[in-house]
């Protein structure tokens, strides 16, 4: 069993399933926990696109599209239009049309594998590979695409904040 049930508080609508087996239901738009005893019913169906159909038609009558609405006719009808159609193009042919190379895309977003790393990332990874020098740290950041400059300002700011500690010359992670 499905419902239409409105809010009282914001006064959206929305699909409540199997009402009277929940105590309470909340709204997806303002949160607010209604009792589901109390919610008004506006349509009842045990079918879910049949439901979902009469909430569409409710929005559309409470925004004024009433005749719009009716003139596309249901979500099923669209659905059956769009099964038919041909005119839909996909990635590869998307990114050819484009100028681009799909394979080199393709390639380019699985090099790393986990996606790219933060500087921040970086120089962390540095000290806890045993590069513990600011020397060692700058060179392994310089080594992955950080700027040296960049990484000395990091570490600084790092042991500043207390994320990392430098002693002797040294920095270790905290």
């Amino acid at each position: 069993m499905y419902a239409v049930v409105g809010c009282r508080s914001c006064g959206t609508y929305w699909l409540v399933s199997d009402p009277d087996g929940q105590d309470s239901a909340i709204c997806p738009r303002c949160g607010t926990r209604h009792p589901t005893a109390r919610l008004k019913r506006f349509y009842e169906s045990d079918d879910r696109a049949a439901a979902a159909q009469a909430r569409a038609t409710l929005l559309a009558d409470k925004r004024g599209h009433s005749e719009a609405f009716e003139d596309a006719g249901t979500v099923a009808e669209l659905e059956r239009e769009l099964d038919g159609f041909e005119g839909a193009v996909d990635d590869r042919e998307y990114l050819e049309d484009s100028g681009l190379d799909a394979d080199a895309v393709a390639a380019a977003g699985a090099d790393d594998g986990g996606g790219s790393r933060s500087r921040d990332e970086v120089v962390r990874d540095a000290i806890r590979e045993g590069n513990t020098t600011e020397e060692a740290v700058v060179a392994y950041a310089t080594d992955h695409g950080v700027p040296a400059e960049a990484a000395r300002d990091i570490l600084d700011r790092l042991a500043r904040r207390g994320e990392a500690t430098e002693s002797r010359g040294e920095y270790r992670l905290l």
